[in-house]
């Protein structure tokens, strides 16, 4: 399993997407992106994405270099549609309107629609705990059909991601960030391309029987891209009815009440899939006093690490924890990729035309 030092591959990255079309700006936000998931242990959103992103771009389903536009605003709310851009500019263009408008007026809610695949949630809601704002993301995938829903086998529900971030004064943030599938569509890519494998009841196929095998998701393995709408089978929501419920509500608030569009038959019919996301964002002291919040939490976050560990060495992790240890280990010691990544790199370097001088060894 080849290892690359992180500005290497995040250099790697953007020039692929250079060569495919993007200007050094888009291709550099992109890169630092997809980097910044792998840095964070979500390889399911890292540069295992880079192949399709390409034929995206390739196929015309994603465009290069777009400027989302502000539909609609007042002094606290947004419309803004991405324009069928890259979801990397469009969710940081949303995020810097939202934590814009919360800090001015307290309270903002912004609306975006038509965005390619936004990678890692987690990455917008820390962008806002940065600005000291805190933000509720509801996601959905207009066109993704991937998850059934409680009770049923068949797909109904996109993987429909849900996060929170609440910056917590004179400590770290906590960001909640998950889909509210049993597992991330791209955990099973992964592990379609020789990285860890998902649960033995990650999916479930026609019959009811529940399996982690990929091609229940992604059909014949042997092809080189992965289609996931080529296998039989449906990934589980989370929890039950719980993951089921949370799922519903995201592609009401983030497709339907978007004008994103919702999981189901793709509009046009050209195969093109678009992220919405409803999110809102408060600024803590127009609930109280700053301080006394955060002496509050800080409380109540120790509290909560002093529960014994379940298992010998374990300890307590609160949401954001994993990532920020992971981060600190991949930024020293690099970024570990699947063989079968690394080469599905090396092909869409080739596909591109990438120089060969612009490819990194591995440590």
């Amino acid at each position: 399993m080849p290892t690359l030092d992180a500005t290497a591959l995040r250099d790697f990255v953007a020039s692929i997407f250079n060569a495919a079309g993007c200007s050094e700006e888009e291709g550099s936000r992109v890169a630092a992106s997809l980097v910044s998931a792998n840095l964070a242990g979500h390889d399911s959103h890292g540069v295992v994405r880079v192949p399709r992103y390409v034929a995206w771009l390739r196929d015309g389903l994603v465009v290069a270099d777009v400027t989302p536009r502000l539909e609609r605003e007042t002094a606290i709310t947004a419309v803004i549609d991405g324009r069928f851009g890259f979801g990397q500019t469009a969710a940081s263009f949303a995020v810097e309107v939202g934590t814009k408008k919360a800090l001015a007026s307290g309270l903002a809610a912004v609306a975006l629609k038509h965005a390619g695949h936004i990678g890692r949630v987690g990455e917008w809601a820390e962008r806002a705990a940065a600005e000291g704002v805190i933000s509720i993301h509801f996601v959905n995938v207009q066109g993704s059909l991937l998850v059934a829903p409680f009770g049923g086998v068949d797909r109904r529900l996109s993987t429909a991601p849900f996060c929170i971030g609440v910056p917590i004064e004179g400590g770290e943030p906590i960001i909640l960030d998950f889909a509210t599938s049993l597992v991330a569509e791209g955990k099973v890519l992964v592990a379609s391309r020789g990285g860890p494998p998902v649960p033995d009841d990650s999916m479930i196929l026609p019959d009811g029987r529940l399996t982690g095998d990929p091609a229940a998701l992604y059909g014949d393995l042997s092809r080189r891209e992965r289609n996931p709408e080529a296998g039989e089978g449906a990934l589980r929501a989370f929890g039950l009815h719980k993951g089921s419920g949370l799922a519903v509500l995201c592609e009401l608030l983030a497709g339907a009440l978007t004008g994103n569009g919702t999981a189901g038959p793709r509009d046009g019919g050209r195969g093109r899939i678009t992220n919405g996301m409803l999110s809102f964002y408060l600024r803590p002291d127009v609930i109280d006093d700053p301080e006394a919040f955060a002496q509050r939490a800080r409380r109540f976050i120790a509290f909560c690490r002093s529960s014994r560990a379940d298992r010998p060495g374990g300890a307590v992790l609160l949401p954001g924890e994993p990532e920020r240890r992971q981060r600190a280990v991949r930024e020293r010691e690099g970024v570990p990729l699947p063989d079968e990544v690394w080469r599905s790199l090396l092909a869409t370097a080739d596909e591109v035309g990438l120089v060969a001088d612009r490819i990194p060894k591995p440590r």
